[in-house]
């Protein structure tokens, strides 16, 4: 037995996420398609990019995995509804209609758009980030995954994470969220509602 595994089935929030990667491709399986989109949302420290790294590395079929986090997208701290509609045009659309996606990088010391990334629709697209489940976003993606979670445990992971580059915006940030979850109420735009404690 490796030690990887080993770990994961001590830890809870690795167990519950190879559940939620177990699910999602299932769900993934599901769709029948040669190109599925997986929407990922769910409040800072979730486990949303951990959850979308996984997916990748444990894709059932041969091939490229395309991934984008909507932290390379978010226009800086007040941006979180504006990195999502810049998905959804720049990305998502694209994707939905057979054409290539361009997004631009928002480098959050300069404040302005950076580098291109391009997004081929013949193959399958995870996109992660809070806030990125609304009425608009629902219909281009095949698995919604929506991640709850306990607001300390979260909070914890994510000033872990990115430490005191975040601390100072954490409430600005999580105003934005809860905005969100009161406007989208993004678990009724989900395929799959999971719970990482």
């Amino acid at each position: 037995m490796s030690s990887a595994h080993s770990r994961s089935s001590v830890d809870p929030v690795a167990r519950a996420l190879d559940a939620a990667v177990a699910r999602v491709l299932d769900s993934v399986i599901g769709v029948e398609a040669a190109n599925p989109v997986i929407l990922i949302d769910g409040q800072s420290g979730a486990g949303k990019t951990t959850l979308a790294r996984r997916i990748v590395e444990r894709w059932p079929v041969q091939g490229r995995v395309q991934s984008v986090a909507l932290d390379s997208l978010y226009p800086g701290w007040d941006g979180l509804e504006a990195g999502v509609e810049y998905a959804r045009g720049a990305i998502l659309m694209p994707h939905a209609r057979g054409l290539i996606g361009v997004w631009h990088r928002w480098d959050w010391v300069e404040g302005a758009r950076a580098e291109a990334s391009a997004v081929d629709p013949s193959l399958p697209l995870i996109v992660e980030g809070s806030g990125l489940l609304t009425p608009a976003t629902a219909r281009l993606g095949d698995v919604r995954v929506w991640l709850e979670s306990p607001a300390p445990e979260r909070r914890r992971r994510g000033i872990a994470r990115d430490g005191e580059t975040y601390e100072p915006h954490w409430n600005r940030w999580a105003a934005q969220e809860e905005a969100h979850i009161v406007r989208d109420d993004p678990t009724a735009h989900a395929t799959l509602v999971l719970a990482v404690p």
